[in-house]
C-alpha cells in the first residue's frame, strides 16, 4: 500500500520491512502519513483535548505490534482500529460523558477546513449543516455513529471501514444502512447534493433490492 505524504508516496509495506529490519527511524515516515487522520479520528470519536495524547499512544502500541501486523494488509484501518481503542479507554478512564458544546469544537476540528475564499454564506450554512448532523449523531447507538463516523466523515472505504472497527463487512453494510436511514429521519431537511443523503439513498435502494446483510 502507498500513501501519500505530502507531495510524495510512501510505501508502507517497505517502510515497515525497514523497521522490522532494525531501522526504527523509518517508522517516523508512517508517522507523518498518519497523524492527520489519527488526529480526525481521536477528535470525532470524542478525544476533545486528549487527542494528542490518544493518537501518540495509538503510535506506540502499532510500533510495538508490528511484528504481529499481517503482510499484505493495509496500515490506516489498523492504525484506526488502535486510535479508536485508545479513545474509548480514555474516555472511560477519565469517567467523564463530554458535553455536547465539547462534541461540536471536536467535530468541527475533525472536519476537513471550509476555504477562506469560500463565500462567507455558504460556509455559514455548511457549518449549520455539521452542527445538526453531530446532534442527529449524537443519537444514534454507539455502533452506528462509528460506521457513519469511520465511512463517510473520515472518508474511509468499506474494507478499511471493516478493517478499522474489526467487523465483517456485512455486518458494516448492514449497520450502516440503519444508521443513515435514522440519519434521515433525524433531518428531513438534508438535501439531495448532500454526501451522507445521497449515500442514504444509495442504502435505500440497496436494500429495497435485497434487504439487509446480517448484524
Amino acid at each position: 500500500m502507498r500513501t501519500r505524504e505530502g507531495g510524495r508516496i510512501v510505501d508502507e509495506a517497505a517502510v515497515i520491512a525497514r523497521v522490522r529490519a532494525g531501522e526504527p527511524e523509518a517508522y517516523a515516515e508512517l508517522v507523518r502519513a498518519h497523524t492527520g487522520i489519527a488526529l480526525r479520528a481521536a477528535r470525532a470519536l470524542g478525544a476533545g483535548s486528549d487527542a494528542e495524547d490518544v493518537v501518540q499512544q495509538a503510535f506506540f502500541k502499532a510500533y510495538c505490534s508490528l511484528g504481529r501486523f499481517r503482510d499484505g494488509a493495509v496500515f490506516r484501518p489498523w492504525l484506526l482500529s488502535i486510535v479508536a481503542n485508545e479513545t474509548r479507554n480514555t474516555v472511560r478512564t477519565a469517567g467523564r460523558q463530554r458535553s455536547l458544546a465539547d462534541r461540536e469544537a471536536a467535530f468541527v476540528e475533525a472536519e476537513p477546513l471550509i476555504p477562506a475564499s469560500a463565500d462567507p454564506a455558504v460556509a455559514a450554512l455548511a457549518i449549520e449543516r455539521r452542527v445538526a448532523l453531530l446532534g442527529a449523531l449524537e443519537q444514534l447507538s454507539e455502533e452506528h455513529r462509528l460506521v457513519v463516523t469511520y465511512r463517510y466523515l473520515l472518508e474511509m472505504d468499506e474494507p478499511e471501514t471493516a478493517a478499522a472497527l474489526g467487523w465483517p463487512r456485512g455486518t458494516v453494510k448492514s449497520r450502516l444502512s440503519r444508521a443513515l436511514r435514522k440519519l434521515g429521519r433525524l433531518l428531513p431537511e438534508f438535501e439531495p447534493g448532500d454526501p451522507l443523503e445521497r449515500a442514504r439513498q444509495r442504502e435505500l435502494e440497496r436494500t429495497r433490492g435485497g434487504g439487509d446483510e446480517g448484524e
